[in-house]
């Protein structure tokens, strides 16, 4: 289990921002949830927003 969740952010981390931006675009409006704050705490990471 622990090996998804790390493939998981590997996944989210790799992605390129336009990328990232639309993932987190399509979880916007879904309430709070893992994938949401993973892509919200990698945009920070990166510096940038929706």
């Amino acid at each position: 289990m622990f090996d998804r969740l790390a493939a998981i952010e590997a996944s989210i981390a790799g992605l390129g921002d336009e990328d990232l931006l639309d993932l987190a675009d399509i979880f916007a409006d879904a309430g709070e949830s893992p994938l949401r704050q993973m892509a919200r705490d990698e945009m920070h990471r990166r510096q940038i927003t929706l």
